[in-house]
């Protein structure tokens, strides 16, 4: 795997690159922090908060992520992620409070163990840009920004 970034990763199947807090943070983008904030209130309080380096990196990983359940139990199974369980879908899966993030992890997952890691993070990057002007998406997005055509690439 020379050409990813293992730091993004994430061992659900929800790839960080695509994250809106990965993006909003990689990128410094304050107006866009502003708009995330009241979205993830009950986990931040300032824009300041609105940062991540990858779910599985060794810099700033988002509060909802560094507790997460499905993390914990594929590092107590010694596997790098739900794409290798013999018991997926489980409980974490199931009970993810997120419904997009639930909808995304249960069509990430199949696609992962079909094509591999590298291929898995290339059809993610490409999925999440816009159809009509080719604007990069973020995971959840429901319009373009930039040319606000309606989308649903989850």
């Amino acid at each position: 795997m020379n050409n990813i970034n293992r730091d993004l990763m994430a061992p659900c199947g929800l790839y960080c690159g695509v994250c809106s807090i990965y993006i909003a943070h990689r990128d410094d983008n304050e107006k866009f922090k502003r708009v995330l904030l009241p979205v993830y209130k009950a986990f931040v309080k300032s824009t300041d908060d609105i940062a991540c380096t990858g779910c599985l990196s060794e810099g700033v990983v988002f509060p909802v992520c560094q507790k997460c359940a499905i993390k914990s139990c594929v590092r107590e199974k010694g596997i790098d992620g739900c794409h290798q369980c013999v018991e997926w879908p489980c409980k974490f899966v199931e009970n993810f409070p997120l419904a997009v993030g639930k909808k995304v992890i249960k069509r990430a997952i199949p696609t992962w163990r079909e094509l591999g890691d590298e291929k898995f993070v290339e059809e993610e990057e490409q999925r999440y840009h816009c159809p009509e002007c080719g604007n990069q998406l973020f995971r959840g997005a429901k319009k373009c920004n930039k040319c606000k055509t309606s989308v649903n690439v989850d």
